[in-house]
């Protein structure tokens, strides 16, 4: 018995590496507890509550979030700090804690301490998220929004168009989504960075799923035969409801009706019944000009525009009154609201044609007398209460397939925000300039060709023809714009308009062939491009209602505004 040795109590044996069951043991439930502690930690910095400890984050960013849709929208799913900010990948989150450590660095420096050291570096603290972001596809996105899970049919079509474009292209949610979470600091980027930025990146491309491949074929395909004359049945004699005058009057009533059978106003006699009809409405546009449009800063549809060739029609076609809301009440692009004005004008268009002569008639509902709180005695033009504006232009002329009557609109011209001092600014287009820019100063009123080149310019048939009509003095005005705006010099048109009721009928002649210049000969084979503006309420310049471009043509199911034949 003595010989034999004492055995190993459990805990002392050696296992691996020469360690004992107790050691390793001891060092498992260390590791646990650590583990368990470093999550914890971990997990109690991702919250929002410790994201908003600090004044600086709880007195700036946490207070322009909570009025965005991530801290509250209809389904009542709200996104955290964290969710945007902090990668879910183990290994990734460990990284973005570690930089985080710079953050601590500058608070106990005071860089951010005040509102007002925050918004001076705000564009630099912008940028680093937005670099980071672009780096990583938008993977802090992609917590939460997945391409596969999309359903384009319940996004606006303007939105489901954009994303079938970042999925082909390679763009990330970054791209386009800036300023979604906090106060905007996007739009102080100059147009190259916004470039640079948003270059799309062909790693990031991707495949349509399923259902937008299934979306852009109902997209692409032919649009129905607008039904021509809907108004046949209504009662010549009995006019169409008036709209209701509100503070800023945010939904227009349907566009009014005018009655269906021949008219014969002064020399226009046609039967309205033959005529095809579409409601067009015409918004308030407040100061975006074509610079504008084309400034991704400022416009976040100019990168499709560009890139993809979009129409603005194609995409904001539906959304006018929405869109004429932000400007008539100073949110966005006006400088000078007038309270009170509608955002929106419902116009019933109607068109024919007898082979000889175009013919169309507008029909809107009239509107309560605003005053404007910036002219002496609150009206622009005493003597007109209503001017009607088209143009029409052919696919030559630079931005009217895709713009229409925007191609004009220069962020120069008079009471825009760089009309240039001293001097008068009218409409003019892009082939009458040697330059036009579009960072500040945006424009090219004063970089104008010579005579000689717009007289070529004209010759080819670089122009948008101009038709507009003058109710208090009954004038018919045939011109063109080019290098300016001119009022004379056409053919000629024919226009009748009085206010019957409650709403305004306008109707129109004009010849479809014409050899003179400054004039837009039509052929009942082709499209054109076409736009609609209405100065009501005795208001002149830049303060009209106008529409979005349009297609123009004769018996073409294809086309937006179709002249069937009489």
């Amino acid at each position: 018995m003595d010989n034999l040795k004492p055995k190993n109590p459990f805990f002392s044996r050696k296992v691996l590496f020469g360690a004992t069951i107790g050691a390793a043991l001891f060092f498992m439930v260390v590791g646990v507890i650590f583990w368990g502690g470093f999550n914890t930690v971990m997990e109690a910095t991702n919250t929002m509550d410790f994201c908003i400890s600090c004044h600086e984050m709880e007195q700036n960013v946490y207070q322009e979030y909570k009025h965005t849709v991530h801290f509250s929208n209809r389904s009542g799913v709200r996104a955290v700090c964290s969710d945007c900010h902090v990668p879910d990948p183990w290994v990734h989150k460990v990284v973005r804690k570690i930089q985080a450590s710079n953050e601590v660095l500058h608070k106990v420096l005071g860089t951010i301490d005040t509102p007002e050291k925050f918004d001076a570096n705000r564009l630099r603290l912008a940028r680093n998220v937005w670099k980071a972001m672009k780096s990583t596809d938008s993977r802090e996105c992609r917590n939460c929004h997945d391409w596969d899970s999309m359903n384009p049919e319940n996004q606006k079509q303007r939105s489901a168009k954009q994303h079938i474009f970042a999925m082909e292209q390679g763009q990330t949610c970054i791209d386009c989504h800036k300023g979604i979470a906090h106060k905007k600091a996007h739009n102080l980027l100059s147009e190259e960075e916004v470039e640079a930025l948003e270059k799309p990146n062909p790693a990031y491309k991707r495949e349509l799923p399923p259902q937008w491949v299934a979306f852009r074929e109902k997209l692409n395909a032919p649009a129905a035969t607008p039904a021509p004359a809907p108004t046949a049945a209504a009662p010549a004699a009995e006019p169409a409801p008036a709209a209701a005058p509100a503070p800023t009057q945010a939904a227009a009533a349907p566009a009014a009706k005018a009655p269906a059978k021949t008219a014969a106003a002064g020399g226009i006699k046609v039967d309205w019944s033959k005529a095809s009809s579409r409601d067009v409405m015409l918004f308030y546009p407040g100061q975006t000009s074509m610079e504008w449009t084309l400034t991704g800063s400022k416009h976040g549809g100019a990168r499709v525009y560009k890139k993809a060739g979009d129409r603005c029609f194609a995409c904001h076609e539906g959304e006018q009154e929405a869109m004429g809301t932000k400007m008539v009440t100073g949110e966005k692009a006006e400088t000078t609201p007038i309270p009170g004005k509608r955002p929106g004008v419902p116009v019933q268009i109607q068109a024919t044609h007898d082979g000889q002569h175009l013919y169309m008639r507008f029909t809107w509902p009239d509107t309560a007398h605003v005053p404007v709180p910036f002219v002496d005695g609150g009206m622009m033009d005493k003597e007109n209460a209503v001017k009607l504006a088209m143009m029409i232009a052919t696919d030559d002329v630079q931005e009217a397939a895709q713009a229409g009557c925007w191609g004009t609109c220069h962020h120069d011209a008079n009471d825009m925000p760089n009309a240039p001092a001293g001097f008068s600014a009218t409409k003019y287009i892009a082939e009458s300039r040697t330059e036009i820019s579009t960072s500040d100063p945006m424009g090219g009123w004063d970089k104008r060709k010579s005579e000689a080149d717009i007289a070529a310019e004209l010759k080819a048939g670089h122009f948008m023809d101009l038709l507009r009509f003058q109710a208090g003095s009954g004038k018919s005005e045939d011109g063109y714009i080019l290098a300016d705006r001119v009022m004379d010099g056409g053919q000629g048109v024919e226009f009748v308009g009085e206010k019957q009721g409650d709403n305004w009928v306008v109707s129109m002649k004009r010849k479809l062939a014409s050899s003179t210049a400054g004039d837009v000969s039509l052929a009942t084979d082709q499209l054109y491009n076409i736009g609609f503006a209405i100065h009501d309420d005795h208001t002149n310049g830049r303060f009209h209602h106008v529409s979005l471009g349009y297609k123009l043509g004769f018996d073409n199911p294809e086309a937006e505004i179709n002249a069937t034949r009489q």
